[in-house]
């Protein structure tokens, strides 16, 4: 029983990890469809941060989300340096920033 259990489990946990990628893999793609990745990448500075490290500036803030989201739809400059991002609203759909800016948070 504990054998079949843990074979359950595990099979759980690799699903999951499945779906999680898909996902991330969904929402990069997505992210590279609106223009994102024009000024960002994951690993390194381009024009804007990397996410990397937006996601290491904002980790454990619980209004972090929301905060991103905002500057997202709205733009802004002054926290990463001097280069303005525009503004990606309504151009990008805001169900399409919320996914890019959790999929951000998580890395």
């Amino acid at each position: 029983m504990k054998v079949l259990f843990s074979a359950i489990t595990a099979a759980i946990l690799l699903m999951a990890g499945q779906v999680q990628a898909a996902d991330a893999a969904a929402a990069k793609a997505l992210a590279q469809k609106s223009g994102c990745l024009a000024c960002h990448s994951v690993d390194a500075k381009v024009l804007g941060p990397a996410y990397k490290d937006v996601a290491a500036k904002y980790k454990g803030d619980k209004t972090a989300e929301a905060k991103l989201i905002e500057k997202v739809k709205k733009g802004g400059s002054g926290v990463w340096g001097n280069i303005p991002m525009p503004a990606n609203s309504p151009q990008v759909k805001d169900e399409d920033i919320k996914t890019i800016v959790g999929w951000i948070l998580s890395l």
